[in-house]
């Protein structure tokens, strides 16, 4: 699980190291993990009315007769800070408990073009 001290980290290092202002708006991705794509199409429905943009659902094996996970990938336009962003974890380890998904996998961070 992401703690909110991840985030202080993340946040520290963006400000060091990122070749973008982490105190404007950026393009956050998002990740959900589940056995079932079913499951994945119903969560993403409920995150598009929510106003994030779906960019795909992935198996995680291509290659194989059964995938071993579905991968969701959704993202949105945001400006966080670490507290608004663990809120924001927060909220997706609470949505893929609640659908039953096996898990939120965090987010990944880049500049909003």
């Amino acid at each position: 699980m992401i703690t909110k001290e991840d985030m202080v980290e993340l946040f520290a290092d963006m400000k060091q190291n990122a070749p973008w202002d982490s105190a404007k708006p950026l393009l956050w991705g998002y990740f959900f993990a589940d056995p079932t794509k079913s499951k994945l199409e119903g969560a993403s429905a409920q995150l598009k009315a929510k106003g994030y943009q779906v960019v795909g659902i992935y198996d995680s094996k291509p290659e194989a007769e059964t995938p071993a996970l579905w991968w969701l990938h959704v993202e949105k336009v945001e400006k966080h800070t670490a507290d608004t962003l663990h809120a924001r974890n927060q909220e997706f380890y609470k949505f893929a408990e609640e659908h039953q998904l096996e898990s939120y996998d965090g987010m990944d961070v880049g500049p909003a073009t």
